[in-house]
């Protein structure tokens, strides 16, 4: 039978899926055929296996445990400045790793304002570099990601049994037993699975506070069997390894999230007559605050050290800024000639293999990438004059996965609403693409634009592999910086990031709700 008629075509999904496809797997491919004969798995290798294994479980484990904490107490408690809080828990996923780490620093590290007032009452300052480091970090990242994932797994309780449970004369024990157990259950395996497969390709986190051999990641040994010992064949090796690792994660993460949700309801306002005793207010409250100190402690120790720092930058650390704001344009307009025509794709129903591409850039090494490109383009020109380029087309590759989950459910509804319609005026094809799909797209594309670009502008990735001292974007010369301890000037810079990435993401994001379809 016939496929029936479509407003637009399928192909160029297919196309970019393939392009997707061919760049994770043709990179992979020329690193393992570059490579000499292997020594297979060596010491050092299972070293850094069993470090990424370590520090991604426990990130995932300490994560995911604080945020059921956290979300629960956001479901009970309504307050002022609640929608702000929840709203603040999306920061730290756009925040540059860089600016993140340089306010962690000021707050736990050795002369931090922890270890200052540790030290008031005699005790040692605290040590952040090694694997408590590195999980430290992990948490502040992923922490308000299990905690968004696990407040809408409450959320989507009806209220109806609460209130149910309240006609019973049901006790908080009760209601835990009952109704949210079982929503945990559900929920928390699939949040474990993202936080896991998340920490497991953590580079700049492990390259910052990984504290020497035996706090090192899959992906720093990658880079430091390319950077230091030109060894590709342990590095196709290595990125084979979390390849794997990171594809499996991923997938349970998928079929966990697919599983049945906890019915319906009436769509009442919710309230929770358990919550009302004042031991269940007091652990609330510990919840919410402990959580805010955590998450805003950091970004206003970066806000207060760098200010006094903005004025003692240097010209390269302006001209690493502007090449910065040069490398996120263009991955953003990459990632939207990418991501648009996929996301049209899946709404028409061409989307097995389609997703499945989109996802690979969760799973792949970006480093490995950046490698394999500088293979097949060293016979026919200069790698490191190309470096923002290779830079920007694989940040895009790597934000891909995220804009796809925002795209694509807009895009479905799109098609299911205009696409008969539109046919039935006989517009397809580019009018249809003009003055229907983007049009009704733009909220969602201004919100993935601007997530790519603030990922882009923060990302301290595939260009360690290429930087040479003249061509730098500013989180490598923060790096560096710190590197030549330097850490006032690199407050300063933080801040500057921080600025411009922010910024970034809300020029994009409310550019694209500006004037958009309600």
């Amino acid at each position: 039978m016939a496929r029936r008629a479509q407003p637009i075509s399928a192909l160029p999904g297919a196309g970019a899926a393939l392009v997707v496809a061919a760049l994770i797997f043709g990179t992979l491919a020329a690193v393992a055929l570059r490579a000499e004969a292997g020594r297979g798995f060596g010491s050092s290798d299972w070293a850094a296996l069993r470090f990424t294994l370590t520090q991604a479980g426990l990130s995932a484990t300490l994560s995911v445990a604080l945020a059921i904490g956290l979300a629960r107490a956001l479901a009970r408690r309504r307050f002022f400045g609640r929608s702000v809080l929840i709203a603040l828990l999306g920061a730290p996923f756009i925040l540059p790793v860089i600016v993140a780490i340089l306010g962690l620093l000021a707050v736990f590290g050795r002369a931090g304002w922890v270890s200052q007032a540790l030290g008031l009452f005699g005790y040692e300052p605290l040590q952040i570099y090694g694997l408590h480091g590195v999980v430290l970090a992990h948490v502040f990242f992923n922490l308000p990601l299990a905690t968004r994932l696990i407040l809408q797994g409450w959320q989507e309780i009806p209220a109806e049994r609460f209130r149910l449970a309240a006609q019973l004369n049901a006790g908080p024990r009760a209601i835990w037993q009952l109704l949210e157990a079982p929503m945990l259950l559900r929920v928390v395996p699939g949040a474990l699975a993202v936080v896991f497969a998340i920490c497991l390709s953590s580079f700049a986190v492990a390259l910052t506070l990984g504290g020497g051999p035996r706090a090192t990641t899959i992906e720093l040994a990658i880079y430091q069997a390319f950077r230091f010992d030109f060894d590709l064949g342990r590095a196709a090796l290595l990125s084979g390894v979390q390849l794997v690792l990171t594809g499996l994660a991923a997938f349970v993460a998928l079929r966990v999230s697919a599983a049945d949700g906890v019915g319906t309801g009436l769509d009442r306002a919710l309230r929770r007559w358990d919550g009302d005793t004042g031991l269940a207010r007091g652990l609330d409250a510990f919840w919410i605050l402990s959580a805010a100190l955590f998450l805003m402690l950091p970004l206003a120790a970066v806000v207060a050290s760098g200010a006094s720092g903005l004025f003692l930058l240097k010209p390269n650390v302006w001209m690493a800024a502007l090449t910065s704001v040069l490398v996120s344009g263009l991955s953003t307009v990459v990632l939207l000639l990418l991501a648009l025509p996929m996301a049209a794709s899946v709404a028409l129903g061409r989307s097995a293999m389609i997703e499945v591409a989109g996802i690979l850039g969760l799973a792949a090494s970006p480093l490995v990438i950046g490698t394999g490109l500088f293979i097949v383009i060293y016979p026919i020109a200069d790698p490191f004059s190309l470096a923002l380029p290779v830079t920007a087309l694989v940040n895009a590759v790597m934000a891909l996965p995220f804009a796809l989950r925002i795209l694509v459910p807009r895009a479905r509804e799109v098609m299911a609403r205009y696409g008969k319609l539109s046919l039935s005026l006989d517009m397809a094809g580019g009018p249809f693409l003009w003055r229907v799909f983007l049009p009704r797209m733009r909220a969602q594309v201004g919100f993935a634009a601007g997530l790519a670009a603030a990922l882009s502008m923060g990302d301290l990735g595939v260009i360690t592999l290429f930087a040479d001292p003249e061509v730098a974007t500013l989180p490598l010369q923060i790096y560096r910086l710190m590197g030549a301890y330097q850490m006032q000037a690199a407050a300063g810079a933080a801040l500057l990031l921080l600025g411009l990435s922010m910024g970034a993401f809300w020029i994009l994001d409310r550019g694209g709700r500006w004037h958009a379809e309600a």
